[in-house]
């Protein structure tokens, strides 16, 4: 029986429709493949927590995800499901969120009485730090960063609105700003508090858990200050570099949503050779003015 022009376009929109869906299917598989090979690799509990903009997003829009309660019951649960004695790796990559979820999965990390690794591939900031911190080690890549945990009241740090608030007499401040100087005192006090019982809970002595959480919460940087591996390392916190590679390929399977025009382009192989030059010449044999 011959289709007609009208089932081939409803069987456009059918194959259109499912497609999607399929490949999200197919990439959700090849993650847990990786995971499960890694954990065979480094027989631990591999846990994620990475937030990027997926392909499939409400309306086509792409959503900014940040570190929320889902997150925090979902590490909770798998930490539960884990041994004591089994050691949990944590495959961190967030720009932050909420502090009270954070908290909660620093804390359960702290507590775990296996060994508790933090991988960064390329950057953990605000709540994410504040995760890591929690880990018997943190790896990351030679140019991954961290970042402070200053406090934020909307769009202002709570550093920055305590200073403003202190540098008038109290008499010229309106009831908002003082309201605010409260919250960001609090705030302030609250962040601090929370990093030492979690440096604490991790090993730390109390008098160097509350010099770092001085330095880390004090408003000294912008809240995206990036805090490099050198820096951490001068820090004191326990930072090496060195991720696997499967870590790498894990993140290849969390896309970006497609663009119309592309940022950044190369040719998506390694290289271990120069590529040869397209006139013929021997690679890095170059005109006479290049050498």
């Amino acid at each position: 029986m011959p289709f007609s022009a009208l089932d081939l376009l409803w069987l456009f929109f059918i194959v259109s429709a499912v497609q999607p869906l399929i490949r999200q299917r197919w990439i959700e598989l090849q993650r847990l493949h990786l995971l499960q090979r890694l954990e065979h690799k480094r027989r631990s509990r591999v846990i994620t927590l990475i937030h990027r903009q997926e392909a499939m997003a409400f309306l086509g829009i792409p959503i900014a995800r940040y570190i929320d309660i889902d997150d925090s019951e979902a590490v909770l649960r798998a930490i539960r499901l884990t041994p004591p004695e089994m050691p949990i790796d944590l495959i961190l990559h967030t720009p932050g969120g909420l502090v009270l979820a954070a908290e909660q999965i620093a804390l359960a990390l702290a507590h775990h009485p296996g060994k508790v690794t933090v991988f960064v591939p390329h950057y953990a900031m605000s709540g994410g730090t504040l995760i890591a911190l929690a880990a018997d080690e943190i790896r990351l890549d030679r140019h991954a960063v961290l970042g402070p945990l200053d406090p934020q009241l909307g769009e202002y740090p709570a550093a920055s609105i305590l200073a403003a608030a202190e540098r008038k007499p109290v008499a010229e401040l309106d009831d908002e700003t003082l309201i605010l100087a409260d919250l960001s005192r609090k705030a302030l006090r609250q962040v601090h508090q929370a990093v030492v019982e979690i440096l604490t809970a991790n090993g730390m002595a109390a008098e160097r858990a509350a010099e770092l959480a001085q330095a880390l919460t004090s408003g000294q940087w912008t809240h995206d200050y990036p805090i490099t591996l050198d820096q951490a390392q001068r820090l004191g916190l326990p930072v090496q570099s060195g991720l696997p590679q499967e870590i790498y390929a894990l993140m290849d399977l969390y896309p970006q949503p497609a663009q119309r025009r592309p940022s950044v382009t190369y040719v998506p192989v390694p290289y271990r050779r120069a590529p040869a030059a397209p006139s013929g010449r021997p690679a890095g044999q170059g005109r006479p003015e290049e050498r």
